[in-house]
């Protein structure tokens, strides 16, 4: 992160720091008016609670307290690591099932705590203090607030979304209660998962055309909202209405406040993927209207060479996730905290290495490689030349996969012939890393790993400093972070992790108008430009030359399961797969794939390539939606319990 815009995110962790000491007064509508007016008295300190709006949001850049990152099933962290290795991800449990709760839920964002960042509802209600008292300074210009008012209107609109992906239904929390409320005021119902979602969108609305198109002030304001970032989200709340887990869903068709009222549509409403899809062409045209777009590697100006083919493919594609904030034309919104866990996730690449407590623990489990296509741009099960059959027979890197597989070093069949977004996302043993700060078109040059065995340089090591399923999250790591021989420090190349890119609204608006008309050469077009960035032809013609099933991609149903896929891939490792299986009611399926990982103590190879079952995920229906703490039940009573728990 550039030193010239500290200030902003200086502000946002000061305010962070001591939101916990102020949350009481923060939470209502306080009785010391006086007080209260202080903090609105000029322009300086309305500032400063217009941070503590954005406060509970820029601290969800982590990864363990991120839902979706926990329940997505692209990274795992075994159990035997928490609490060892000096902290605590209970989140990342979530994906094994039977582990979140109603009496203490994991990651409650309702209330707050169990390694939740903090209650949405009590960053809600900052939301409306500030909406409240924000005509109190006299020394605020009238754009300042219209700007600052937009953007806190935004705050509000996506912390109501987010508690609707976690909950469905929840109370919507237009305006705060004063202190001299009667108590039955305070006991919120449920509202419509609908009307939460319409609620949003239309805070979303209000708050657009008061924001920037883009910041201009690079310097200070990077982390603030824009026009299209609320484009975006706008889209993603419509699409959140259309799919089926909202949209007439029937395993909540008993879902009801205690006055029998439905909090959820009893019928399928097809015409609303419609709406999403044009949230999502408008969230693109004015984002290509700025100059976002697909990234493309951007040698750095003091590195002197030509990219190959084969790096410069991969490098695209890594870098739309790990690139630096201002040169990312893909990055559509981010948060200020940098990305923390590279050394959780980096791949020991030179003899001797660090191999402190807690480093490279943090693993993607077998399953989720399968996803990714072959080098013909189909499923590894579909392609008619691959041979699927033999694939866990060993075999040597050669010359044709030099810059992704280390040659004449043995391996496995099944990581030849694989895509380019394969080989960027995973390391493995005897795949090629560029890392270390290492690019080199001499293939020779570029670092690899070797996993066999507790003694090789990316062994496991032992069980708190090691790689214990041998695949690792290459695609989250950048290439110039070094992790070098034992007497050296780490040096970690910071970034920020996309919250959106422009691939995900590509696969986005792509899903929309396949939902909403059935294939048609738009939704082609916006598959295939992502397909192109790594080298894979169109859907239509990769199908229809090497599938099993070659008129796939002419259907409904079959574009269907194909976009499904590619948003697994392209947005794999970005906390994207918790949601999006759940929306589309894909959770318990997904979840049936075993959690696996080599035989990483094994040195020959026919014993490393053998499979460890870690454990078969429990998950099922009740798992869709989150439950309310039992404490906050006893407490309001005119809350329902979320169906299942």
């Amino acid at each position: 992160m550039k030193k010239n815009h500290l200030l902003f995110t200086l502000a946002i962790a000061l305010f962070t720091f001591t939101i916990a000491g102020c949350k009481k007064f923060l939470d209502v509508v306080p009785p010391n008016i006086g007080t209260l007016e202080y903090a609105f008295r000029n322009r300086d300190e309305a500032e400063k609670y217009l941070f503590t709006c954005y406060s509970t949001l820029q601290q969800g850049s982590g990864m363990l307290s991120d839902p979706w990152f926990a329940s997505g099933g692209d990274l795992v962290l075994p159990q035997e690591y928490l609490g060892s290795i000096g902290y605590s991800a209970p989140g990342l449990q979530l994906v094994k099932g039977n582990v979140q709760n109603k009496d203490n839920p994991v990651l409650n964002y309702w209330d707050g705590g169990n390694s939740a960042t903090a209650s949405y509802f009590d960053a809600i209600r900052r939301c409306n203090t500030f909406l409240e008292n924000v005509d109190k300074p006299f020394d605020l210009t009238v754009s300042e607030k219209e700007r600052w008012v937009a953007e806190v209107k935004f705050l509000k609109a996506y912390y109501h979304f987010f508690l609707a992906k976690l909950y469905g239904p929840i109370p919507i929390v237009r305006n705060n209660l004063p202190v001299t409320a009667p108590t039955e005021a305070t006991r919120s119902k449920r509202e419509p998962v609908d009307s939460v979602l319409n609620y949003a969108v239309q805070l979303l609305d209000e708050a657009t055309p008061n924001l920037p198109v883009q910041i201009s002030n690079l310097d200070q304001e990077l982390g603030r909202i824009t026009q299209v970032i609320a484009k975006s989200v706008k889209a993603q709340v419509l699409v959140a209405r259309a799919s089926p887990l909202f949209n007439g869903n029937p395993d909540y068709a008993n879902f009801k406040n205690k006055d029998g009222s439905p909090l959820f549509s009893a019928a399928v409403n097809n015409s609303l993927w419609a709406e999403a899809a044009q949230a999502c062409k408008e969230a693109i045209d004015l984002a290509e209207s700025i100059g976002l777009g697909l990234y493309t590697f951007i040698i750095p100006s003091n590195v002197t060479l030509s990219l190959t083919d084969s790096l410069k493919k991969e490098m695209s594609f890594r870098g739309a996730v790990t690139e630096e904030w201002d040169k990312n034309k893909e990055l559509v919104w981010a948060l200020n905290g940098i990305f923390p866990h590279q050394e959780r996730m980096h791949a020991k690449l030179v003899a001797n290495s660090v191999n402190n407590r807690g480093m490279n623990t943090i693993v993607s489990p077998f399953g989720v490689t399968d996803l990714f296509y072959t080098n013909n741009g189909v499923p590894i099960t579909e392609d008619r030349t691959w041979d699927y059959a033999n694939r866990f027979d060993l075999q040597s890197g050669d010359a044709a996969h030099q810059y992704y597989l280390q040659q004449n070093y043995q391996t496995i069949k099944n990581n030849f012939n694989r895509e380019v977004r394969y080989y960027a996302s995973f390391g493995f043993d005897g795949g090629k890393w560029a890392g270390n700060a290492i690019l080199s078109n001499t293939s020779s040059s570029i670092l690899s790993v070797q996993g066999k065995g507790v003694g090789s340089r990316s062994g496991a090591g032992s069980k708190e400093a090691g790689n214990v399923f041998g695949i690792w999250p290459k695609k989250l790591c950048h290439w110039r972070t070094i992790f070098p021989a034992v007497g050296t420090g780490i040096t970690i190349f910071n970034y920020h992790l996309p919250l959106i890119r422009m691939a995900d609204l590509y696969l986005l608006y792509a899903e929309c108008l396949n939902e909403a008309n059935g294939p048609s050469q738009e939704v082609y077009s916006y598959l295939d430009r992502i397909r192109a960035r790594t080298g894979l032809k169109g859907v239509v013609e990769s199908w229809a030359n090497y599938s099993n099933n070659p008129g796939k991609p002419l259907n409904k149903d079959g574009l269907r399961q194909i976009i499904h896929r590619e948003r697994r891939i392209e947005l794999c490792m970005e906390g994207q797969a918790g949601w999006d299986l759940r929306r589309w009611k894909e959770y318990i399926e997904a979840a049936a794939t075993p959690i696996q990982g080599w035989s990483v103590d094994q040195s020959e190879s026919n014993r490393y390539y053998q499979l460890i079952t870690f454990y078969v995920p429990s998950i099922s229906i009740k798992d869709y939606l989150w439950p309310v703490s039992m404490q906050e039940m006893l407490v309001n009573q005119n809350l329902v319990q979320t169906p299942y728990w």
